[in-house]
């Protein structure tokens, strides 16, 4: 690995004050995205991959529940970012993530093994189809998956109430945010002011959306697998 992405890894361990072994392993997570040879990620290169993914995972320690979070479900955790980084950074937390894609999961629970985090759980499921985990989250994490909205209701059911979902965005949109508000309301969250993400620089106007879980969520979610895309909640009259 380059020196730079060394130099980068010992940055953001002082940065984010992570356990002594976490650069190792943060180390050994971008060899292993680098050597996989399934299409996880587009972002294989470690000098790259030691900012787009682990220095944007770790950007969600802003989020102070996220630092003292218990369990934490991370959606459509794909190449294991921020989920692998957030376990590192968090091994007093129980860190699952949820993937529906097969050779995704498979690689997630072999870096989980070849790294030794003892913390992470691994779910071939939906977020809709995952039932064992709803409300029992203190934080739901997802970066790159869906519009707020989306994330809000695959989201609301699986939270504690009081827990919060934390979903990384770029540049602020009025519309979605606007969407996301509406679907709140219904599913018994409340939005909190978005956060401006430390990543790296040139990183493009990166945001943290925060959720808060204020009453329970309505029983009639959450809805079949795929409807939360399909039919998703909006202010015009969507479901």
């Amino acid at each position: 690995m380059a020196d730079r992405a060394e130099l980068r890894l010992a940055e953001l361990a002082e940065r984010w004050e992570l356990p002594g072994e976490a650069p190792q392993q943060l180390r050994r997570i971008l060899a292993l995205v680098e050597a996989e040879p399934t299409s996880i990620t587009t972002v294989r290169d470690p000098a790259q991959g030691v900012d787009v993914h682990v220095a944007d995972s770790l950007a969600g320690l802003a989020v102070s529940e996220l630092r003292s979070a218990v369990n934490v479900a991370d959606l459509g955790a794909g190449g294991g970012f921020p989920g692998l980084a957030l376990a590192v950074a968090l091994p007093g937390a129980t860190v699952t993530l949820v993937e529906s894609v097969g050779k995704k999961t498979d690689f997630l629970r072999r870096t989980a093994d070849a790294v030794g985090l003892r913390n992470v759980e691994v779910v071939t499921a939906r977020a809709e189809g995952w039932a064992e985990g709803l409300g029992a989250q203190d934080v739901v994490t997802a970066r790159a998956l869906a519009p707020l909205n989306v994330l809000a209701e695959y989201a609301a059911p699986l939270l504690e109430e009081g827990g919060r979902l934390v979903a990384w965005k770029g540049r602020r949109d009025p519309s979605e945010e606007r969407d996301g508000l509406h679907a709140a309301e219904v599913l018994g969250l409340e939005p909190l002011d978005p956060i401006p993400a430390e990543t790296f620089p040139g990183a493009d106007d990166r945001h943290l959306y925060v959720y808060l879980k204020v009453r329970e969520t309505p029983a009639r979610f959450p809805r079949r697998e795929g409807m939360a895309r399909k039919r998703p909640l909006q202010p015009s009259g969507g479901a």
